[in-house]
């Protein structure tokens, strides 16, 4: 077994049987008990870098999740995930997202009850503060979460199951 500090250049395709079972227990357990195992913010870091290529961010990394070589240079992205239930009601929430930290972009991975992709919105820096700041939302402007419906406006599709 590794240790944590081995984890950011760990190729998804080695690690992806653990994924898998690591969704089916999640999955099972949401089932049995009603409750949330906690581990969307994982799958969806798994399945953004998985599907997209990217490579994650060391451990505990401050402000972002993981990182793209693109031919301009290194982005940093935060990564969100959101399981969309079948009985979810609209305007679900996602969680925290700090304009004090460094990054450059945010990703929403929405994943099914058992924790498959669906899609993989993006959202660059610029468009997530302005929408963050923008006058009217307390859980906008004091907490840092913007609402699913209104992250998907101000974003790009980054991957979509076909």
């Amino acid at each position: 077994m590794g240790h944590a500090g081995h984890s950011a250049g760990v190729d998804p395709a080695a690690i992806a049987d653990l994924m898998e079972r690591a969704k089916a227990l999640a999955g099972e357990y949401r089932r049995r008990t009603g409750r949330p195992l906690g581990i969307t913010g994982e799958v969806a870091e798994y399945e953004a870098c998985r599907l997209l290529g990217l490579r994650r961010a060391p451990v505990r990394q401050e402000g972002f999740d993981a990182v793209q070589e693109t031919a301009n240079g290194t982005r940093r992205l935060q990564i969100k995930g959101r399981v969309l239930l079948p009985d979810a009601k609209p305007g679900q929430r996602l969680s925290r997202i700090s304009l004090r930290d460094e990054w450059d972009a945010a990703l929403v991975v929405v994943l099914t009850e058992d924790f498959e992709p669906v899609v993989i919105y993006e959202a660059d820096r610029a468009a997530i503060s302005a929408a963050l700041t923008a006058p009217g939302s307390k859980s906008r402007n004091q907490r840092g979460q913007l609402g699913l419906s209104k992250f998907k406006s101000i974003a790009r599709v980054a991957w979509k199951r076909a």
